[in-house]
């Protein structure tokens, strides 16, 4: 053997060692995070800041406190957030199966917590929180990482209707947390959640004719009574969505307003701090309505480059479900990028009156603790699948 033969011998088994570093006990070798993904996620939590700090400002200012009080809450939730996010991108996702259970459990306790004891807040009609005194609990945001771990485990073979042991493990469980979630009243939460279920069954290679016969059985029987599961001011809010002018000072105010935010924004925004409608005229301007700021501050075009970054983030989600190896992580990536995707187009839909309003929040830009803390927890596990990506290693190389 030559010396030049040797040496690239010895380059070659120094690369295998390696690559069998890096490589975790199931022989798959772990690529770096999706990079663009952590970008892509940045900007938006940057954006968000910006859009709260400017949205709550004149509140802070009328009642006395702290302008930047609001922007330090929600930096602080993004603090434990992005804590979250490391945490679970070198969490092995193929090991959150085994927390389906305790999970679940921790899921419908607190959510039972909402509704049935003196804990659970009521905002607006709506009881939907638990005040922890520093930050107040939306156990229904963590429903949605719940859903796709529990989907994710019983699709992750072939999605099937008729099989008794995933209804009861699977489908009456969950079935008991939307009934959970609905109660509340959540909508748009349970909306999302049966969307995301919906989507991964077709992923799975589930039977579209069972489904379309299901579905639409169910579909008939739940538009018969849906004047009656409603409650009474959902029914107005569809109403008065087609017609706001309608009840303008009263249940159409809110839809108004935030069409003259989009008006007053134009092609390219009033600039930075200079919206009208957040000053005491669009309420949960810095929640629900959050994205009417932005089209008021910086127009069609600060509103086309929020949207490019959530069509940016559904592709990278959609990239990495379907580069993963096995169903699982296929899926699990699948429902998590699902749930961003719709939720968002629902709060853009809302805040430009294309659908009644629902609300439901901005992922990652609206003010909220329990929401931007599950929602960069679940970026997390998208990347720890990014970096799990990689086929096995040779044969060749582990002999």
């Amino acid at each position: 053997m030559s010396y030049r033969e040797y040496k690239s011998l010895q380059r070659q088994n120094e690369q295998i060692k390696e690559r069998r570093k890096r490589s975790n006990h199931s022989g798959v070798i772990l690529s770096a995070p999706d990079k663009s993904l952590i970008i892509i996620v940045a900007f938006l939590v940057i954006i968000g800041f910006l859009a709260i700090f400017s949205a709550t400002a004149p509140k802070c200012m009328r009642e006395g406190v702290n302008l930047i009080s609001f922007l330090v809450k929600q930096i602080a939730y993004a603090a434990v957030g992005f804590f979250a996010m490391g945490f679970f991108a070198r969490y092995d996702y193929r090991k959150l199966e085994k927390w389906n259970k305790n999970f679940y459990w921790a899921v419908l306790i607190l959510l039972a917590l909402v509704q049935f004891t003196p804990l659970g807040v009521n905002v607006n009609g709506a009881q939907r929180w638990i005040n922890l005194g520093f930050m107040q609990l939306q156990p229904s945001e963590l429903a949605k990482p719940l859903f796709c771990m529990l989907l994710a485990s019983a699709f992750k073979d072939r999605a099937k209707i008729m099989d008794l042991n995933i209804w009861l493990q699977t489908y009456i469980p969950l079935i008991i947390i939307l009934f959970l979630i609905l109660k509340q009243p959540n909508l748009s939460m349970a909306a999302i959640l049966s969307f995301t279920g919906l989507i991964m069954f077709i992923a799975a290679h589930g039977s579209l004719v069972i489904l379309g016969i299901l579905g639409g059985g169910g579909l008939v029987g739940v538009l018969s009574m849906l004047p009656k599961l409603l409650h009474g001011y959902q029914m107005d809010r569809i109403t008065v969505w087609l017609n706001p002018g309608s009840d303008a000072l009263g249940k159409g105010y809110n839809i108004i307003q935030s069409l003259i935010a989009f008006a007053s924004g134009g092609f390219s925004g009033t600039g930075y701090g200079g919206s009208i409608q957040k000053l005491a005229y669009l309420p949960e301007c810095h929640t629900d309505f959050i994205f009417a700021i932005i089209a008021e501050e910086f127009g069609f075009l600060g509103c086309l480059f929020v949207i490019g970054l959530f069509v940016a983030l559904v592709h990278r989600g959609l990239r990495i479900s379907k580069r993963c190896n096995d169903m699982y992580g296929k899926l699990l990536a699948l429902g998590i990028t699902v749930i961003f995707g719709f939720q968002a187009f629902l709060n853009m839909g809302v805040s430009s009156s294309l659908l009644p309003v629902t609300g439901v929040t901005l992922p990652f830009i609206s003010y909220g603790g329990t929401s931007i803390i599950v929602s960069l927890a679940m970026v997390g596990t998208l990347l720890n699948i990014s970096k799990q990506r990689i086929k096995k290693l040779r044969t060749e190389e582990n002999g």
